[in-house]
């Protein structure tokens, strides 16, 4: 990995926290923690990982993110903007009535936006299923890592309180899907308080490894582990077939990254600093 890669990742990343915390201050509501927590996994997919193309949005060979934690949104506008999918004035728009920038995002105000989100736990069947009708469309007549279509899905660790997203995880691992790979935000709270007090993940590892899912877990504001995780998530898609499967990075992250005023305090989950 080359030191002026992470550096490049290090300069945007610190763009785009400020853009978030300046959105949502203006706004007066939204979610601070989860957005600050996500910020350096959207830079290093738009800046490095995702296939795409900000003058072209619809290009079908597109990579596709799924976002599941829609509230952690902020972060996503602010990376899509500093990465050229629209201007970053836009950003002062978050929430107000009649803006496309809405506190949980909707594909059809957004070139770029794959999905919508709001109800928590949907994100990983969404992708799931893409990933599937990619496979049955081109995937087993791609030859090499360039040429294939990858599907991402960003979570949160709270909402895998959903059965929903177990259905998921099992669909993926019966179906081998090699081009799918979930990354999720292991930051240890929700709005109501501490993921392991509210409903407990662990084993969470374990869990995912006996639904036939590659696991990695991952310093989720280190950029080198970040990347080098994707890249060995892309490497199992290359094997033959029936030997692949979904990849999941577990990263573990600080949410309100960069405040120390409220970095890992669930009760920031759903606030946002006032004007002063």
């Amino acid at each position: 990995m080359e030191n002026k890669t992470i550096d490049k990742l290090k300069n945007v990343s610190t763009l785009v926290m400020t853009d978030v915390v300046e959105m949502l201050k203006e706004a007066g509501s939204g979610h601070i923690a989860g957005s600050l927590g996500m910020v350096d996994i959207f830079v290093a997919m738009y800046f490095n990982v995702l296939k795409h193309d900000a003058n072209n949005p619809d290009w079908e060979e597109r990579d596709r993110l799924v976002l599941s934690h829609g509230h952690t949104c902020p972060a996503l506008y602010a990376t899509m903007a500093e990465a050229g999918y629209f201007p970053k004035s836009k950003l002062q728009e978050l929430r107000k009535f009649g803006s496309a920038l809405q506190g949980h995002p909707h594909r059809e105000w957004i070139k770029g936006i794959e999905t919508s989100s709001g109800p928590l736990g949907s994100g990983l069947s969404q992708a799931v299923g893409m990933a599937l009708a990619d496979r049955i469309n081109y995937f087993s007549d791609l030859e090499s890592e360039k040429d294939k279509k990858f599907f991402y899905c960003l979570m949160s660790d709270g909402e895998m309180q959903e059965g929903q997203v177990w259905e998921a995880l099992m669909l993926a691992g019966k179906e081998k899907l090699g081009n799918l790979v979930a990354i999720i935000d292991r930051n240890n709270i929700q709005i109501s308080g501490e993921v392991k007090q509210v409903m407990p993940l662990e084993p969470l590892r374990e869990k995912l490894e006996s639904f036939n899912w590659q696991v990695l877990e991952i310093d989720g504001h280190d950029f080198k582990q970040i990347l080098e995780a994707v890249e060995i998530a892309k490497k199992i898609a290359l094997l033959p077939p029936g030997e692949t499967r979904p990849t999941v990075i577990i990263a573990h992250t600080i949410p309100g990254k960069g405040f120390p005023e409220f970095e890992s305090d669930y009760r920031w989950h759903g606030k946002v600093p006032s004007k002063n």
